[in-house]
């Protein structure tokens, strides 16, 4: 009987308590009890539900609620919105606190009492992560694709990677107003005053207001119109105007500018590169491919591409990419380098899953809702490029409306912004009358008028005005720039 007993310890495993600092905990409340200065150490990234006791988590969230408000949170004046009948061992709320506040003697650690509390929370949000992986894998279904088990992991650790939180759930309406009260100040600061983050193209900007966080932007046009053009353009000056700011927790984020991830699943990294090199050197992108540039345009191209190699812009030519794989590239981008915007050129060359291939409506539509879910759960814009319908084409004008886009409406449903590129100029050109006419004469004349501009049409914007904006476009270097104003032109004679 004693040998089985003794067999039964041996491989029966301990139980294991879940890791926490308790003494930490006291230690971090005692010090912002007794300097509510201490507080604002570690607000930045320290939440009630990081603390491991229940009856810590309410005295710091109830402190940090006075403490915010411009309130003394004390043992005296904290106790009375705490639950009194409460007792912590043999002690009642208001003697814990009181002896919270009597061991503490400095705030000097208050960061390293702050950080061993994060960290072990964060252990336990990892053991969560485990114990649901080790469970789903168990109990999956015999059809259940291994590799969706693979992503929602990611998905988690990400989640945890970022926030230090592995919950979801609802959000207080005090931490939301916060987040906008924060979005307001950095765009007071921003160069520009923009909330969201600069395109490059003043124009552009005024009427976006930047490119909003979480924001599905939708850019779209026939081809030959310029929305690859468009979307590199946008993409390289946010990637040059980056200056990277240090956040109280060591990590980065962006000042101004941002990291730009590009997913490029029509050309090859080299052909975009290749655009944006002639986009800013202003060396003719065929002349570049064909060779026959001259020794003072190449030494252009060599000084250019030195000054433009440390933009932080990231290329992924992976041709007919799943929302699936695109959505753990970018996590992972975002974990290893930083992220700040997303482009995809272009939306119809993506693939969905295998439950929707085969109905092309159905496929599109798991990919803008997976694009939107993605944009809110990485806290960065996307600019999709999309495709227009052939209807464009029998139209006399052939300006684009929302209902030109191509194989499904909830393009439209779940983008913030929709906006079509659209150049009269290339129109017009296959338009030419007989030389010599009356009809040549006007057609000179509105070729005059619309050489070299191009129209961005937002016509859809969740956050503002609809309307277009009038561009440059200089097609030897397929760069979009902003319009000379009036009152910066030279002076003109009649």
């Amino acid at each position: 009987m004693a040998e089985a007993a003794r067999k039964f310890e041996e491989e029966t495993p301990l139980y294991r308590e879940a890791p926490a600092n308790i003494e930490a905990e006291q230690a971090l409340l005692g010090a912002i009890l007794v300097n509510n200065d201490a507080y604002y150490i570690v607000h930045d990234y320290l939440k009630p539900e990081h603390f491991f006791e229940p009856i810590h988590r309410e005295i710091f969230s109830k402190g940090s609620t006075m403490i915010r408000m411009g309130k003394i949170a004390t043992p005296v004046t904290l106790k009375t919105f705490l639950p009194a009948n409460d007792r912590v061992g043999d002690m009642t709320i208001a003697q814990y606190l009181a002896r919270l506040a009597a061991e503490a003697t400095t705030i000097i650690n208050t960061n390293d009492y702050g950080r061993a509390v994060y960290d072990m929370a964060l252990r336990r949000s990892l053991i969560r992560i485990g114990e649901d992986m080790v469970n789903a894998a168990f109990d999956a279904p015999v059809d259940a694709e291994p590799k969706e088990q693979i992503e929602e992991a990611e998905k988690a650790l990400f989640s945890l990677a970022e926030t230090g939180r592995y919950d979801g759930g609802f959000q207080s309406f005090e931490d939301a107003m916060a987040l906008a009260i924060e979005m307001a100040g950095a765009a007071k600061d921003r160069d520009g005053g923009l909330s969201g983050i600069s395109t490059g193209i003043r124009e552009l900007d005024r009427r976006l207001g930047g490119l909003q966080h979480s924001d599905l932007i939708i850019l779209a046009g026939r081809p030959a119109m310029g929305k690859t053009s468009l979307a590199t353009n946008i993409a390289f000056n946010i990637a040059a105007a980056y200056e990277p700011a240090e956040q109280a927790d060591g990590s980065f984020k962006a000042a101004n500018g941002g990291v730009v991830g590009f997913f490029s699943l029509e050309m090859s990294a080299e052909q975009l590169a290749t655009r944006i090199i002639s986009e800013q050197s202003e060396v003719s992108s065929s002349k570049i491919r064909r060779g026959s540039i001259t020794d003072a345009e190449y030494s252009k191209l060599v000084a250019c591409t030195e000054m433009m190699q440390k933009a932080p812009l990231y290329i992924d030519q992976t041709g007919g990419i799943s929302i699936a794989q695109l959505a753990a590239r970018a996590r992972r981008l975002k974990r290893q380098r930083g992220l700040d915007v997303i482009v995809i050129d272009y939306v119809q060359l993506m693939q969905g899953s295998a439950k929707t291939s085969g109905n092309r409506v159905q496929e599109i539509t798991e990919i803008t809702t997976g694009l939107k879910a993605l944009a809110k759960e990485l806290h960065v814009p996307i600019i999709a490029l999309s495709q227009l319908s052939r209807q464009v084409e029998n139209r006399d004008d052939k300006r684009p409306q929302l209902s030109d886009l191509r194989e499904s409406g909830s393009i439209e449903q779940d983008a913030d912004v929709v906006m079509f590129v659209y150049r009269e100029e290339y129109y017009l050109q296959a338009k030419e009358p007989k030389l010599g006419t009356d009809e040549h004469l006007k057609w000179q004349q509105e070729m005059n008028e619309a050489r070299g501009k191009a129209e961005v049409i937002i016509a859809k914007q969740r956050h503002g005005p609809t309307g277009a904006a009038q561009l440059a476009f200089q097609a030897e270097f397929t760069r979009f720039t902003d319009l000379a104003e009036e009152s910066h032109l030279p002076e003109r004679y009649e």
